[in-house]
């Protein structure tokens, strides 16, 4: 093939080849210069949005820290403060001194867990602001921790898991995570007509400031309460461990709430000692001499505290004693209509510190004798000025007064029986009213019907009330009943008023028109970028 000149490539053509092919190479060069800019401005604005989150935040954590340290504030901003503690706890914790050592012992399933922890938590931060006081919580885990499981046993006596012991000044209480919660207990009243016992049990509130306070409180006092139980007539043995006459496990219960336990032989001589904070007569079957009423007379009159439990048909020779103090012991046998006829459920208190904490509570005494104000009580050996005031505790309506104990079952007889309402426990006090506070010691006394109620076997198969009572009557002797009427916390009850087929609609909407919904506004967001 013949090459024509016009086909050859010449200088010119040469020199337009290269001068392309460096202006592409320069373009490239250039390209790639501008896509390395780019890139380390992007760079760079990272590690800047980086490095201003990340001083952000060390800056937030240096606000909170100093803040917790040194100005520590915080704020209940729930519509029912919930967690927020009472003027009489913060009053309790400005005069309590020392470290509180608050230890929780839940199993991973403990319903109450976050409620009480979030409780303990107020706690730790009130006690932040006050001068001498310190309070730590520990948390363990019985299912993990095995090792201060057992060392939590051995030391404070926890038998049971889900419990927060509450440590100060070398003393102790165990609380059990069911008395953090005030139980509403009712009785089936047509499973009972038809021969059957059923008791429902219904949540009411959160009392686990009460229980908290109360035993911070009871460790912080100086002395522990002694409380002597007296012997020698038959009496509740506190170290029997039977079902039926043993008190080993109410004496167990008082010792739990920080207090000590003795008996008492009042027949060797001498007089009630001034040691005892109270003094407890628990079921005597036989009659106490002429020279023990005396001593016990001489112990009240002198500002003493003394519980009597007194079963029915039984002597004891404290009759005419209690008739003095305004009570009056029936001879007789308060029935209700139970499986048996010998049990009393009492749910109707009186309006007293005691029974405060009791309303909605049920109380099952067992055959219990009728105990009453005396009409015109102590009005012939005192002037009214120093008349005892004496309150009814425990109130049956649906029982009566039988005056036919023989009878099997139990009925009520017009003209013989006394019919409901009947009180079976009373509370008396003489003294200046709110003497405690002015340094005046008043006498209190306790008179119940029945000793059969805080048994060994009472409290094993009981309703649950029987401990409440006596432990209640106990702290009341013994001055103790200050943080007692602190309320419980009624849990927020939010209900939905809707029909079936209202329900079926919500269900509808919430689990399928509304994220169906979203997934198409998805959708058609995806497919507009993509076109």
């Amino acid at each position: 093939m013949e090459i024509t000149p016009e086909q050859k490539p010449g200088p010119e053509g040469r020199s337009d080849a290269a001068g392309n092919s460096l202006r592409a190479d320069h373009d490239r060069r250039q390209a790639r210069r501008a896509l390395w800019r780019q890139r380390g401005r992007r760079t760079t604005s990272g590690l800047n949005v980086v490095l201003a989150v990340a001083l952000a935040t060390v800056l937030v954590v240096m606000l909170n820290y100093a803040a917790y340290r040194y100005f520590p504030q915080r704020w209940d901003l729930s519509s029912r403060h919930f967690f927020a503690l009472s003027d009489k706890t913060m009053n309790m914790l400005h005069e309590t001194r020392g470290e509180v050592h608050l230890i929780t012992l839940f199993e991973s399933k403990m319903v109450l867990g976050d409620e009480i922890r979030r409780l303990l938590d107020a706690y730790v931060y009130a006690a932040s602001s006050i001068n001498g006081l310190d309070i730590i919580v520990e948390s363990v885990d019985p299912d993990r921790d095995l090792v201060r499981t057992r060392e939590l046993t051995e030391t404070y006596d926890v038998t049971e898991p889900n419990v927060v012991v509450v440590v100060l000044g070398g003393r102790h209480k165990v609380i059990a995570d069911k008395d953090f919660v005030d139980y509403e207990r009712l009785i089936d009243s047509s499973a009972m007509a038809q021969g059957q016992l059923r008791v429902e049990q219904k949540k009411r509130g959160f009392q686990g400031e009460q229980m908290i306070s109360s035993a911070i409180q009871g460790l912080a006092q100086s002395q522990r309460p002694l409380v002597y139980f007296l012997t020698g007539h038959g009496e509740r043995d506190i170290e029997e461990f039977s079902k039926s006459p043993g008190y080993a496990a109410i004496a167990r219960a008082l010792r739990r709430d920080n207090m000590d336990v003795r008996p008492l032989l009042l027949a060797e001589g001498g007089r009630v000692p001034e040691d005892g904070s109270a003094l407890v007569i628990a079921g005597p079957d036989r009659r106490l001499s002429d020279a023990e009423v005396a001593r016990i007379g001489e112990y009240l009159d002198r500002s003493g505290r003394v519980l009597l439990l007194t079963d029915p048909g039984t002597a004891t020779g404290l009759e005419r004693l209690m008739e003095t103090w305004g009570v009056k012991l029936g001879r007789d046998v308060v029935v209700g209509l139970t499986l048996t006829g010998r049990e009393l459920f009492v749910r109707e208190y009186g309006d007293h510190p005691i029974t405060k904490s009791l309303s909605g509570v049920v109380t099952m005494f067992y055959a219990p004798r009728s105990v009453e104000a005396l009409e015109e009580a102590g009005a012939t050996e005192r002037g009214a000025a120093d008349r005892p005031r004496v309150t009814p505790l425990a109130i049956t309506r649906e029982g009566w007064a039988e005056f036919s104990p023989g009878q099997n079952p139990a009925r009520f007889d017009e003209g013989t029986d006394r019919a409901g309402p009947v009180s079976v426990a009373v509370a008396v006090e003489r003294g200046v009213a709110g003497g405690l506070q002015m340094g005046l010691r008043p006498t209190r006394l306790v008179v119940v019907g029945d000793s059969d109620f805080v048994s060994n076997g009472a409290l094993q198969g009981g309703v649950g009330g029987n401990s409440d009572f006596m432990l209640n009557v106990v702290n009341w002797l013994v001055d103790r009943e200050e943080l007692m009427a602190i309320p419980a916390k009624a849990p927020m009850d939010l209900r939905l008023d809707m029909d079936e087929r209202q329900a079926r609609a919500a269900f509808v909407l919430l689990t399928v028109a509304l994220p169906l919904t979203a997934a198409v506004f998805g959708l058609m967001v995806w497919f507009a970028r993509r076109r």
